[in-house]
């Protein structure tokens, strides 16, 4: 039973550091920049999260490594859910969660890792997921 569960571990750090690496090879960032790709998915999976109805959030969430799932629901209160965000009230709430600067600012962040997730989750769970955005906002996720 140690082993199977050490062995989920490992394999949800393995899919973690895939994502943060695709975040960082969308950038050209080197692995010590690790603090910024991290930030980013972060910032942009709580945006997102809030931004769902609690079912689709927790469908959402099924498809995400162990790891991201626990980052993902971090400080989550589902009463509080779903958050009226438009596209310009996302952008503005990525650029308050990451403070980093970085080249095309808060829009590049959120595409990076909207474009990161859309490649770790089914085809289907994505679509769902982006017919429940706002149109203006449902056009920045690929």
């Amino acid at each position: 039973m140690a082993d199977q569960l050490i062995s989920v571990f490992d394999s949800s750090l393995d899919k973690t550091n895939v994502i943060l690496k695709d975040i960082e090879a969308a950038y050209g960032w080197p692995k010590e920049r690790r603090n910024q790709s991290y930030a980013a998915l972060r910032t942009v999976l709580h945006l997102l999260r809030d931004r769902l109805a609690v079912n689709e959030s927790v469908e959402f969430a099924q498809q995400l490594p162990v790891l991201v799932r626990g980052i993902y629901f971090d400080g989550w209160n589902p009463s509080d859910v779903p958050i009226k965000l438009n596209r310009d009230d996302f952008l503005y709430e990525v650029r308050q969660g990451f403070p980093y600067d970085v080249q095309g600012g808060p829009e590049r962040v959120a595409q990076v890792v909207l474009d990161t997730l859309r490649r770790h989750v089914t085809q289907g769970e994505w679509q769902d997921v982006k017919a429940t955005m706002p149109k203006d906002l449902a056009q920045m996720l690929p």
